[in-house]
């Protein structure tokens, strides 16, 4: 083939390359112009508008090619800004809720803004597979939160996020505990129960004993009840936190000096109010409720005669709705104005 036929044949590719250039370097260019348009700024104007974090401001401005109502839209069909934006307030009723196998059991503390969330079927089905999935990470509420959700495909902490979006509630996983024992019983008990295993105040007793297995599950729960009602802060005094004590014991002391007797007489009146504070907190110097009378220690030595066989509470836990957390005084009028604005 001749140069002159090769530049021939040459020639209409290369005019059709400069024709087709405009074309495509103005879909390059509108392609990087609009991934320029998602500065900082905007997304910034995002997250204060939503309160999702920055980078799902990102992702969402990219997918809706910093579109920023749809943005928001986008946003709003993930779940993300109804979640994040209801995050800030108040959560302190919901339930407690409580999963028992015959060794071990787990309660979780799941909160909502109102009282009437307690009662709706989707809140509890939440409560309920949150304490199941409790039993298997104790205390450590970042593994129960990216544990998988009832086979779903999503994580516990999507799920909650997919319950605020439904119900309209800020809905928070608070806290979760566990006991679990290698021969006994862990006896469980709920009051103010608005439905199997889900109320107001939550209680477990890991009680080990190879006793007759019928009265030790009648003992177990007459000490979950005791503990849901008198609320003990530790088994026996030697769990007491040794801080606590010596601030008790320092403030009992400061009162008695106060009335100005005897060094030896204020030593005698610190030791007996001193007592008096173990029979509040601590469980085996408690009154037992069952009868208001028995020391629960004297229940125990009881129990070991009655059952063939030793007996030891090695555990206890109780979860009360809300304890803790400093509730809001709401204004309704304002509230219903806020609404209306």
């Amino acid at each position: 083939m001749s140069p002159q036929q090769r530049n021939q044949t040459w020639k209409p590719s290369i005019e059709l390359l400069f024709a087709e250039a405009p074309t495509m370097f103005g879909a390059i260019a509108e392609e990087t112009g609009s991934m320029a348009d998602i500065t900082a700024a905007l997304v910034k104007e995002l997250r204060e508008k939503t309160g999702v974090g920055m980078m799902d401001c990102k992702k969402a401005l990219n997918e809706t090619s910093g579109d920023l109502e749809a943005a928001v839209d986008w946003l709003r069909k993930q779940g993300l800004a109804a979640a994040q934006k209801k995050a800030g307030r108040v959560a302190s009723e919901g339930l407690v809720g409580l999963y028992a196998e015959e060794k071990s059991a787990a309660i979780v503390e799941v909160n909502s803004e109102t009282d009437f969330v307690s009662r709706n079927e989707d809140f509890q089905t939440l409560v309920r597979q949150v304490a199941s999935l409790a039993l298997a990470c104790g205390e450590d509420l970042e593994k129960l939160l990216e544990m998988d959700y009832s086979n779903t495909g999503h994580t516990v902490a999507e799920e909650v996020n997919q319950l605020i979006a439904t119900i309209g509630e800020n809905i928070n996983i608070r806290r979760a505990t566990g006991l679990s024992v290698d021969r006994g019983i862990v006896a469980s008990y709920i009051h103010a129960a608005t439905a199997p295993g889900l109320g107001r105040i939550g209680a477990l007793v890991a009680v080990s004993s190879e006793g007759d297995p019928e009265k030790l599950a009648q003992l177990g729960h007459q000490l979950a009840m005791h503990v849901a009602a008198a609320s003990p802060q530790a088994v026996s005094i030697e769990e007491l936190n040794v801080k606590d004590v010596d601030r008790e014991r320092a403030v009992l002391r400061e009162q008695a000096e106060s009335s100005g007797k005897p060094a030896e007489i204020i030593d005698k009146m610190v030791e007996g109010r001193l007592r008096k504070f173990y029979e509040e907190v601590v469980l085996l110097n408690q009154t037992f409720i069952i009868d208001g009378e028995t020391k629960v220690s004297k229940v125990i030595e009881q129990a070991v005669k009655d059952l063939g066989g030793s007996v030891e509470i090695t555990g206890i836990r109780r979860f009360a709705l809300g304890e803790g957390i400093e509730r809001e005084e709401s204004d309704f009028a304002a509230e219903v104005a806020a609404q209306l604005k």
